[in-house]
């Protein structure tokens, strides 16, 4: 395998992020959710800017390969902190590479680094290989999402 390299995006990292969300449109399926609207670089480089941001990038030759988005939740209830990963996926060519675990424990590094207690991660039923490689690395849970649709302006 190519060396891989895991990096933490900041703001000067615009042609990452951009690499980064088409590689996710690929994976996903989805080029209309992460291309049909792009951001400007003004406002990817202020939300890659942002100290509850998390985006990783895994890179061979300049190529975006794999990556997550992740956000840093401060809690109520107690002093401390949880992180979402809430985007994980790995370019076709580089799956079953330990691509997607190397990018899990550099979060979980950030993570503990920021004073977080756990990470927490979402599968879709019938998405066998993320739940796969969660069950692998962390405890399963059964809960239920529920998408609550903000009202607009009309």
């Amino acid at each position: 395998m190519d060396h891989v390299e895991i990096m933490t995006l900041g703001p000067g990292d615009i042609a990452l992020m951009r690499g980064l969300n088409a590689m996710f449109a690929e994976a996903f399926e989805d080029p209309q959710s992460y291309g049909g609207a792009p951001p400007d670089d003004a406002y990817l480089a202020e939300l890659l800017a942002q100290p509850h941001v998390i985006a990783l990038a895994a890179v061979v030759g300049g190529r975006v390969v794999g990556g997550i988005t992740a956000y840093e939740l401060p809690k109520l209830e107690q002093a401390r902190k949880e992180v979402y990963l809430y985007d994980l996926a790995v370019a076709e060519d580089y799956r079953r590479m330990r691509v997607a675990t190397a990018l899990i424990r550099r979060l979980q590094r950030i993570a503990a680094d920021r004073g977080a207690w756990v990470v927490f991660v979402q599968a879709d039923h019938g998405d066998d290989p993320a739940i796969a490689l969660y069950s692998k690395l962390g405890v399963r849970e059964e809960v239920l999402h529920f998408d609550l649709p903000v009202p607009g302006d009309g």
